[in-house]
């Protein structure tokens, strides 16, 4: 079993950065969409405050695989039962505008962006590919 954490440590306005950890130990830094729901919420709350394309995903524990992403024609880690989203991915990008509710990885070495995103997509899906029994808790 792997568990990853991602621990959200910066809430801007225009996007969340995170720091990824996996099995206890720090993995990479991570670039998602503003943080604007809570994990207790509602699905009808998370409608109405959801605006897509630009709303991170609600705190909480979340199921991973690891399968070819029809969009990307790759394997990716996707998240499984997401309240209000759908193909929630972990993938490479570098803004916010990359991102589309996804989990973007990579190095927070410029503010807003994540760069080196290549290199930690493919370290992670290779570390990731052949375990059935991975999670994510993101706080």
């Amino acid at each position: 079993m792997i568990k990853l954490l991602l621990k959200r440590v910066a809430r801007k306005s225009g996007y969340t950065i995170g720091k990824l950890f996996m099995d206890g130990k720090y993995f990479c830094d991570t670039l998602e969409d503003t943080d604007r729901l809570d994990e207790d919420m509602s699905l009808d709350e998370i409608k109405k405050l959801k605006q897509p394309g630009q709303t991170a995903i609600p705190e909480g524990t979340y199921k991973v695989i690891v399968n070819v992403s029809p969009k990307f024609k790759r394997l990716l880690p996707r998240l499984q039962n997401v309240p209000g989203f759908e193909g929630v991915l972990i993938h490479r990008g570098n803004t916010a505008k990359d991102t589309a509710g996804c989990i973007l990885v990579g190095q927070n070495k410029k503010v807003g962006m994540v760069l080196n995103s290549t290199y930690y997509e493919e370290r992670l899906v290779e570390l990731l590919k052949h375990d059935n029994n991975i999670s994510i808790e993101i706080v």
